[in-house]
């Protein structure tokens, strides 16, 4: 931190951020969760406790005429066993709706993940200081948009100028559940996740559950959605079910039912849209489990197989393909009684023809080029015309 100003400490609370569904007090100051602390008591595994943590989608918002903006943070960054250092987080910073600057924070606790046998084991770290200046000296509308990759304890937020929270501008809330290409995967930052980038097209506030690993009908999460306030409401299903081979096609269907059950319980007349999965050559016919191939992690270099075998279809197993078919019945039935619920292919979000013009580098997860296509598509399909957001 510096010293050339007379600083203002803003305690970060609930309504200064935006797109988190709780706010946990620390020891150093709050950290933000995408699922609600009853929703968390029921997390059967760490891969989905670190995922929630990530803050994707989530920012701080608020109105000042400060010229100069400081955040303490504590990040958590990852190390994967054998590979080379990832990139540091991405803060980014937005002003009245544009694009002002981005920065990282260096260090933070750092949490090390061997691939192979999936122990982890973390290393305490130092805050640090993110510091973003030169901004106009008018009354303006201030976003700092927290990295999706990092769980990010806030700790202090300190200005040259008082802050207070910024207005609600009426704009509809738009509640999107999906899988590590929701969460954001390699997006450039996190304002270009597609999730982020369609709400941006669309004019809409975004809460993005996507949850790296772990969208799987997971009850806790049908009800965090159920009990969350929404105009809006997506759930893109399927990918995660089949890599983690997490159950067969009879316990799919009433298992999406269920789920969908559940988010109508809070939301029962709410434009609800069920999107089916992207594109995905390994698994389009090859049920699950995936399983990474770390021949060439040294290099930086990670790609996933599909290593169930097709011949597994016959007894249940799931891949892409049926689980796009099964989602198109399911919704085409209950859109008999529902006229709010709407289903999209995932393939005219990325099929054969993207795939050819921008692979999927490590054969599951899309890049930054991609996740912009998906995000204008998706804005596109859902948010005009005679699209389910319309």
């Amino acid at each position: 931190m510096t010293t050339d100003h007379d600083w203002i400490t803003t305690p970060v609370t609930a309504d200064l951020l935006r797109g988190a569904l709780d706010l946990e007090p620390t020891e150093r100051g709050v950290l933000p969760h995408r699922l609600p602390a009853r929703a968390r008591g029921q997390i059967p595994d760490g891969q989905l406790a670190m995922a929630e943590a990530q803050p994707s989608g989530v920012r701080l918002v608020f109105r000042t005429r400060a010229t100069v903006v400081e955040l303490d943070t504590l990040p958590t960054k990852l190390v994967y066993v054998g590979a080379p250092p990832r990139p540091d987080g991405v803060y980014e910073l937005v002003v009245d709706g544009r694009p002002a600057g981005r920065a990282s924070v260096i260090g933070g606790n750092a949490m090390t993940v061997d691939m192979a046998t999936g122990a982890a084991s973390t290393r305490p770290g130092a805050v640090g200081t993110l510091r973003f200046d030169g901004l106009s000296d008018g009354v303006k509308d201030v976003e700092i948009w927290l990295p999706y990759d990092e769980t990010t304890e806030l700790v202090a937020l300190r200005t040259d100028a008082p802050v207070e929270p910024a207005p609600d501008r009426g704009r509809r809330v738009w509640l999107h559940h999906g899988s590590s290409i929701s969460h954001g995967s390699t997006a450039a930052g996190p304002t270009s996740t597609w999730p982020a980038l369609a709400a941006s097209l669309a004019g809409v506030e975004l809460i993005n559950l996507g949850l790296s690993g772990s969208a799987l009908l997971d009850p806790f999460t049908a009800r965090a959605m159920r009990d969350t306030a929404a105009d809006l409401i997506s759930v893109k299903i399927g990918i995660n079910l089949v890599n983690t081979d997490a159950m067969r096609l009879r316990a799919f269907g009433p298992a999406v039912h269920g789920f969908l059950d559940t988010v109508r319980d809070g939301h029962p007349t709410t434009p609800l849209l069920v999107v089916s999965p992207l594109l995905c050559p390994i698994h389009e016919d090859t049920p699950g489990p995936t399983a990474p191939d770390l021949s060439d992690i040294g290099a930086g270099r990670l790609r996933f197989l599909a290593v169930g075998d097709p011949a597994e279809r016959a007894s249940g197993k799931l891949t892409l393909r049926v689980i796009r078919e099964e989602l198109a019945r399911i919704v085409e039935q209950r859109a008999a009684e529902d006229p709010n619920l709407h289903h999209l292919d995932g393939l005219d979000l990325y099929g054969e023809a993207d795939f050819a013009e921008l692979p999927l580098p490590d054969q599951l997860h899309p890049d930054a080029a991609t996740h912009r296509r998906i995000g204008e598509r998706f804005a596109k399909l859902a948010f005009t015309a005679q699209g389910a957001f319309a």
